[in-house]
Formats: structure tokens, C-alpha cells, sequence
């Protein structure tokens, strides 16, 4: 990456910069042809596989967060429903619809990202070689999660950012007016990218106290266009999805806290992100009067710093959580070394080493965590997905339900067997959260009755297949039993036929479910919906 960046002296100085940008692009479509390879060989993400199932449940006339359960904000739900129409059109699978698009949208935004940096000179001369770096970027930190809201984020957010940038740079302000356009088009991504997970809002809200304090007004076009996006956006939610305010947020704040970690743990996985931080930090303190792009720099710190604080609210470990951070960091750590090597600063070795080595570290890491899905791409593995779709497939299951809190069993084994799924969630975390709570609100189950919904469901949709993952520490049949003894009836028509990696695999009876759909039917409104 660094050679993209690398200046090229002397009087065929157009003709060297032509050879640099040729080798950029060349790296760029190599890294892209190795991304689309994996992504399109190997099994979907499990996040992305249960949002296209939600999408086309949605398109299927459902009704969102009623029928099928997510407790992410619909506009992710409205994007995967895009790739879902363009794969119908084409007949071609939902995946290799979805996983280009994906691409194309983080490169559209590196290759914008890249004409806005251009005006500013120094180390940006030309767009190409600085596309290939923000696309490599794109492509490589996300590793496996590649699509996720977090990756489609943080590539909206860059052409805000770097605008926001310029905005604190008095040298830099030019023609106001030839800029209105590119300021309302990337406050209003910027303001999607943040309506994916609203989280963010803190993001905009650091960016403009640093705003403040170098003296700029707070009703400026860009974070004002930002702002209606994200007031009309919640309007739209308001109208067609009441009930994503109804139903999804006051779940989400009482039960999706079983799933979090503890402060220890998070800090033990956000060690390599935060030394990252660190060391960018320590590096701009350096510079801070001598870097040409100081507030490009401090601009990608902050949003960095306040990233990493929005992942510990989360309490999640999920690597994917910590993308907009880790990005946003290596992209800082790209710039100072790019203008020490422009500013031949060869004399001051330990601050360059120990920017490339952070930025090798970051690159080491995506790329082992994508290790698993190239092997996968190259020589597929019998992994237990794998196994419990060949099973499905063997016993010409057309219903199904996992009792886990592994997503990747429903999805993508519902997507690429084409079963149904007896269950208005992805998984069992619902559940898990009522037990959860349980633990100090014995009320919990009369606020939301997960047991009896998921043992409806169950009974409703009598699943042919059931998977038990014993590897949990929540007894999902004994919970289910204990709440709906309609439920136990049911459950002992269920006998095992395989057992690997601590899963159980049950095969229903053959002979009749009847009972079990008026059992469902008697229930009362409330245990359906």
C-alpha cells in the first residue's frame, strides 16, 4: 500500500505517477478478484443470510418485527431487499447478487473518497493510487463480515469525514458554493450510514464538538443535511414500521442484554484496536505542527476514538462491531506514514516503524480471520453446518428449527436448503434473554413471553428436523416444556437421529400433527403475536 502513496521524482514525473496508479489498480482488482473468490465460495455470513430471509419474508407480505423478529432498524432490512429483487430478475442466487453489491458500494464510496481528497494536493495528486489504498482497506479489514452494517457504515461515512475535514482547514475552503452539492450528497450517506446503527449519532455529535471548538457554526449544509436524513428516516420508521418502536427497541433493551460481555472481556478483544489508536494518536501529537493533513488526521482519530467508545455500550465482542474503529485507525495510520515518506523523513525511524508494523498487524489479523472461508472456497471442509445440511437434505426435511443461540444453524443452512423456518427469530437469544431476566424480574415472562411465542411457533410450524446444541448452558426443551405443556406433548414425537460437535439432530415422527395445530390455534392472541 505504501508504494501507491509513494511519490515519483524527477522530470518523467507524470509518466511515474501513471506507472503508480496502474500498479494500484492492478493490486486493487487482485484483492477485489480474491474477496468476490472466498465470499461467493464459501457459506454466507450468518447475519447476512437471516437479513436476506427477513427481506423476503417482508417482500412475501409479512409483517416486520411481528411475524419475523429483528431488533436492527428496517433500512438494513430495505438494502438486502435490493439484492433479493436484482437475484429474481437474473434467477441467479441471492448471494451472488449480494455480495458484489456490497463491493461495489464500498468502492464507490473509496472511489468518491478519493476524488474529494484530490483538491488537497500534497500526497493526494491523483485519485487512483488513493482508491486502491481506501479499497483495499474496505475489502481486507472487514475480513469474513464483509456486508455487515458496520462495513456498509464506515464506508459511508468516509467522503463525510473528509469533508468535515476540509471544513477545518481554512486553507483548503475554495468556492463554497461549487461545494453545496458534494456536502448535501455526503451529509445525507453519512446520515444513512448512521440510521444502519444510530448508535453512531455520537459519532456526528464528537465531530461537532471538535467543530466547536475551531470556531465553526453548528447550522452548517452538511450536518444539517445529515440530520433531516436522519429525521426523515425515523419519520418513514414511524409510518411503516411502528412497530420496530413498538415492539423491537423495548425488547431489544430488556432481553439483548444476555448476550453481552463483561468490561474485561471486551478490553481483552479491543487490545490490538486500542494499542492502534494509541500509537495513531502518539503519532499525530508528533506531527501536530508539521503534517500537512493534521485535521484529515485528528478527524479520522476522533470518529476512531469515539467508535471504540460505541463498541464498549454495545458490550458485544463481535469483531464486526469494532470495523468502523479499526478502519477508520488503519486509514489514519496510511496517512502519516504516506506524508513521512513524501516529506523523506528516513532519519526519524522508530514513529515509521512503528506505523508500518500497526498497520501490518491489522492486515495480518483481517487476513487470518479470513483464512477459514478461503480454505473453505478451496477445498470445502465437512464442517457441522455442512453436515446438518446434508441431513436436512437426506431426510427431505421441509421445516425446520435450531434450539441455539448460533445464528449460523438457521442461516445460511434455511437459505441454501430451502427449508421452512419454525420461528418468528433467528435463533434463540430471545430466549435466552427471558431466562436471563428471569434471574432478577420474575415478571419478565408476563412482559414478553418469548417461551410461549417460540413454543408456538414450534407447534405451528411442526418442524421436521430440530437441532439441540447441548454446548449451551440454557436448557431450551426443559424451558419450553416448563412454559407451554403443549409444547411437551409435542416434543415427544421428536427422537434423535445424529449427534456431532454437541449438536443433537431429531427427527419428528411421520405420523401426524394435528393435535399439535390445534393445540396452536387454541392459544391465545397474545402467544401469537
Amino acid at each position: 500500500m505504501s508504494i501507491a502513496l509513494s511519490p515519483t521524482l524527477g522530470p518523467n514525473r507524470a509518466q511515474g505517477q501513471s506507472i503508480v496508479s496502474a500498479i494500484s489498480l492492478i493490486l486493487l482488482l487482485a484483492v477485489v478478484g480474491v474477496v468476490l473468490f472466498i465470499t461467493l465460495r464459501s457459506p454466507l455470513k450468518d447475519d447476512i443470510a437471516w437479513l436476506l430471509y427477513v427481506a423476503r419474508r417482508w417482500m412475501a407480505g409479512r409483517e416486520l418485527y411481528v411475524d419475523v423478529v429483528e431488533v436492527n432498524p428496517p433500512l438494513i432490512v430495505w438494502i438486502s431487499a435490493v439484492p433479493l429483487e436484482l437475484a429474481k430478475w437474473f434467477d441467479i442466487g441471492a448471494q451472488y447478487v449480494a455480495v458484489p453489491v456490497f463491493v461495489a458500494f464500498a468502492l464507490a464510496c473509496a472511489w468518491w473518497t478519493a476524488i474529494l481528497l484530490r483538491p488537497r494536493g500534497g500526497i493526494f495528486p491523483r485519485p487512483v493510487p488513493v482508491f486502491a489504498v481506501i479499497g483495499v482497506a474496505l475489502l481486507i479489514l472487514p475480513a469474513a463480515d464483509l456486508g455487515q452494517r458496520e462495513h456498509l457504515l464506515i464506508a459511508a461515512f468516509l467522503p463525510y469525514l473528509v469533508l468535515f475535514a476540509r471544513s477545518l482547514d481554512t486553507r483548503a475552503q475554495g468556492n463554497q458554493r461549487s461545494m453545496i452539492v458534494s456536502w448535501l450528497v455526503a451529509g445525507s450517506l453519512a446520515g444513512l450510514g448512521c440510521a444502519l446503527k444510530p448508535r453512531y449519532g455520537a459519532a456526528f455529535a464528537a465531530l461537532e464538538c471538535l467543530a466547536l471548538m475551531r470556531g465553526l457554526r453548528p447550522w452548517r449544509v452538511m450536518p444539517i443535511a445529515a440530520g433531516v436524513t436522519l429525521v426523515g428516516y425515523a419519520g418513514l420508521v414511524a409510518i411503516l414500521c411502528p412497530a420496530y418502536l413498538r415492539r423491537a427497541v423495548p425488547m431489544a433493551l430488556a432481553l439483548y442484554g444476555a448476550t453481552d460481555v463483561s468490561f474485561q472481556a471486551l478490553l481483552a478483544d479491543s487490545t490490538m484496536l486500542i494499542c492502534g489508536q494509541a500509537v495513531a494518536i502518539a503519532l499525530l501529537w508528533l506531527r501536530r505542527r508539521s503534517l500537512p493533513d493534521v485535521n484529515l488526521m485528528l478527524t479520522l482519530v476522533v470518529f476512531a476514538a469515539t467508535s471504540t467508545v460505541i463498541c464498549f455500550v454495545d458490550g458485544k465482542d463481535w469483531y464486526y462491531h469494532r470495523l468502523p474503529a479499526t478502519v477508520a485507525t488503519v486509514l489514519a495510520l496510511l496517512l502519516w506514514t504516506a506524508t513521512e515518506l513524501m516529506q523523506r523523513r528516513w532519519f526519524i525511524r522508530w514513529p515509521l516503524v512503528a506505523a508500518c508494523l500497526t498497520v501490518g498487524v491489522f492486515c495480518a489479523s483481517s487476513i487470518e480471520r479470513l483464512k477459514p472461508e478461503a480454505i473453505e472456497a478451496v477445498e470445502p471442509r465437512q464442517t457441522a453446518v455442512n453436515h446438518l445440511e446434508q441431513i436436512i437434505r437426506a431426510e427431505h426435511a421441509r421445516t425446520y428449527l435450531a434450539f441455539s443461540e448460533w445464528i449460523a444453524l438457521g442461516f445460511p443452512v434455511v437459505n441454501e436448503t430451502g427449508v421452512a423456518w419454525a420461528s418468528r427469530f433467528d435463533s434463540m437469544w430471545a430466549l435466552k434473554g427471558e431466562v436471563w431476566r428471569a434471574g432478577f424480574d420474575p415478571a419478565a415472562d408476563r412482559e414478553w413471553p418469548i417461551a410461549r411465542w417460540v413454543a408456538h411457533d414450534f407447534i405451528a410450524g411442526c418442524p421436521d428436523i430440530a437441532v439441540v446444541d447441548t454446548r449451551e448452558t440454557t436448557k431450551y426443551i426443559s424451558v419450553l416444556s416448563a412454559a407451554d405443556p403443549a409444547f411437551a406433548r409435542a416434543w415427544t414425537r421428536y427422537r434423535p437421529i445424529a449427534s456431532f460437535d454437541g449438536l443433537v439432530v431429531y427427527r419428528r415422527a411421520r405420523a401426524g400433527c394435528l393435535d399439535m395445530w390445534v393445540a396452536a390455534e387454541s392459544k391465545p392472541a397474545i402467544d401469537a403475536r
